[in-house]
Order: structure tokens, then C-alpha cells, then sequence
């Protein structure tokens, strides 16, 4: 069977290197649609596993063990996790704090075109702060049963007079992601 339709996307990144060449490649071949998606879900996995990298940093911290990272053109701009405990800053949550950084690295509020993944379904303070700085697409890991804002508790990103739509694709390496938050969890009761 063909590797590419088999869904091998180690082997495609690995034939055509970097996910902005794969895309730009497959954008001249509209009929190889099974192409993008194996390109996406495998630059959404290496990304994700950045942001679960960031996630068990703040756990050995002592903090919940949430991670973020933003990129831009297939480049990390930015990574953290929570620091909630450290900043003493209850809005020291690690999306808010990857979006700020990557402001500023590329100098400007709005991240027009950038892609937030993180390991769990953020909250309506985060949500909100993906809105204002205008972020293209939000990939997230785990679904938040008690806080989520974006589909278990609330559809902040959704709302029909919100004058930005953001991208959302849920469930990105979600077991990764659940074990990581049940684990720091479990090992404080």
C-alpha cells in the first residue's frame, strides 16, 4: 500500500522535510487532500509534544502541568507552562504567558497567522486573550470538563458577536495530556 495513503507521516516529513515545505507543497496538488491532513495531524503531534514537554517542566515546578507553545510559519515563537504558584499571578496561566512572549519577540500584540497549541482546553480568561491577540488557530490536547471554555463548559470562541473566529482542533495526543494533569494530581492526594 502507499505509504501516503497509509497515513505514514514520519515518512512523508522525512521524504519532504519541513511541514511549511509539505503544505506549500501539496498547496500546487489539490487532488492529494489525504496528503494534508497526515501533514497536519503530524506537525500538530511534534508541536503538541513541545507544548506536553512545557506541561511536566511546571509539574516538577509544583505547578499544574499545563503547557503551551505558539508558532508561527512552523517555528516556535514561544513556550510556557503555568507559573500561577511562582509569579503569584493567578493569570499566569501558560497560554497567556506563551501569547505575551511571542508578542513580544515578534513586536507586535496581534499574532495574525499563529497557531497556540496547548495541552489542555483552556479556560474563558485564556480564550478571551486568544481572541485579542488574534491568534489563526488554537490545537489543544485534553478536554476540561470543569473550566473549558472553548467546548466543555462554554463556547467562548464561538460566540456570533465576537468580530474574530479562531481554528480549533481538539484532541491532539488528548492521553498524553490527561495523564500528565491525573498523575501531578494523584500524586498530592
Amino acid at each position: 500500500m502507499n505509504r501516503y495513503l497509509a497515513g505514514d507521516s514520519s515518512y512523508i516529513c522525512r521524504v519532504f522535510g519541513t511541514c511549511k515545505f509539505t503544505r506549500g507543497f501539496h498547496a500546487i496538488l489539490p487532488k492529494m487532500g489525504v496528503l494534508d491532513n497526515v501533514l497536519t495531524a503530524d506537525c500538530d503531534a511534534r508541536f503538541m509534544s513541545a507544548a506536553l514537554d512545557e506541561a511536566r517542566a511546571a509539574a516538577e515546578r509544583g505547578e499544574v502541568p499545563v503547557g503551551a507553545v505558539v508558532v508561527i510559519n512552523d517555528e516556535i515563537v514561544a513556550r510556557a507552562g503555568n507559573r500561577t504558584i511562582a509569579d503569584c499571578d493567578p493569570t499566569a496561566h501558560a497560554e497567556v504567558i506563551a501569547l505575551r512572549e511571542a508578542s513580544k519577540r515578534i513586536g507586535n500584540y496581534r499574532l495574525a497567522g499563529a497557531a497556540l497549541y496547548v495541552t489542555i482546553e483552556p479556560c474563558a480568561m485564556c480564550a478571551g486573550a486568544m481572541i485579542q491577540a488574534r491568534i489563526a488557530r488554537l490545537i489543544y490536547g485534553a478536554p476540561d470538563a470543569k473550566g473549558g471554555a472553548v467546548r466543555s463548559c462554554f463556547a467562548v470562541l464561538d460566540h456570533p458577536q465576537l468580530n474574530h473566529r479562531v481554528e480549533v482542533t481538539a484532541g491532539v495526543l488528548a492521553e498524553d495530556a490527561a495523564a500528565a494533569l491525573k498523575d501531578f494530581f494523584a500524586a498530592r492526594r
